[in-house]
């Protein structure tokens, strides 16, 4: 199991932002991928934006296009999620995740808590 650990969790305003980073315990070069899930309270976990790591290609939801922005970060094993303009439905554990790597395996961290208030 390779570790990632979330940080930049908080609790903001709506229109607000936060910067979520996700660092991992090898090299991002390892996986073909990474991305970031929310889990809104009561509801299932669902993608909101995703890279792939060899050429930078992105993809996001279209509840978050034009105010997330994820990135491969400054250290070879980060990377981050900008959140621009918060809505209060944006509110819920975010999760990081990294794969498949050489064995075929995906990833998880823990999560961090978001909490946009209105």
């Amino acid at each position: 199991h390779v570790q990632l650990v979330e940080a930049g969790g908080g609790l903001v305003q709506s229109g607000g932002s936060l910067r979520l980073s996700c660092a991992t315990a090898r090299s991002i070069l390892a996986f073909h991928a990474m991305g970031w899930y929310l889990q809104p309270p009561g509801n299932q976990r669902e993608l909101v934006a995703g890279i792939i790591i060899n050429g930078g290609r992105t993809n996001y939801a279209d509840s978050v296009k034009g105010r997330f922005t994820i990135s491969r970060g400054s250290a070879k094993n980060t990377v981050n999620l900008q959140m621009n303009s918060l809505k209060v439905e944006d509110t819920g554990v975010y999760y990081c995740n990294a794969g498949p790597d050489s064995y075929g395996l995906d990833h998880w961290g823990k999560g961090t808590l978001v909490t946009v208030s209105s």
